[in-house]
């Protein structure tokens, strides 16, 4: 069950970081919000397909793709 969680009185340059990080790994302040909480819980964190996709390293060339009839 999901819960709404509000936090008052933040400080300007504090909400300032909280978007500019937010932008620097693509998601809502919102979604960096519960990524920060949830790192600081101790609880692992569910990567979305972009994020997975966004790890894998740039390796080889795209030719390695290319299908292959014999």
């Amino acid at each position: 069950m999901a819960t709404n969680l509000i936090v008052r009185n933040i400080d300007p340059a504090l909400a300032h970081a909280l978007k500019q990080a937010a932008a620097l790994h693509g998601r809502s302040a919102e979604a960096e919000h519960r990524e920060i909480l949830r790192a600081a819980l101790g609880q692992p964190a569910r990567r979305t397909f972009k994020e997975a996709l966004l790890s894998i390293p740039d390796v080889g060339y795209d030719d390695d793709f290319n299908f292959r009839q014999n």
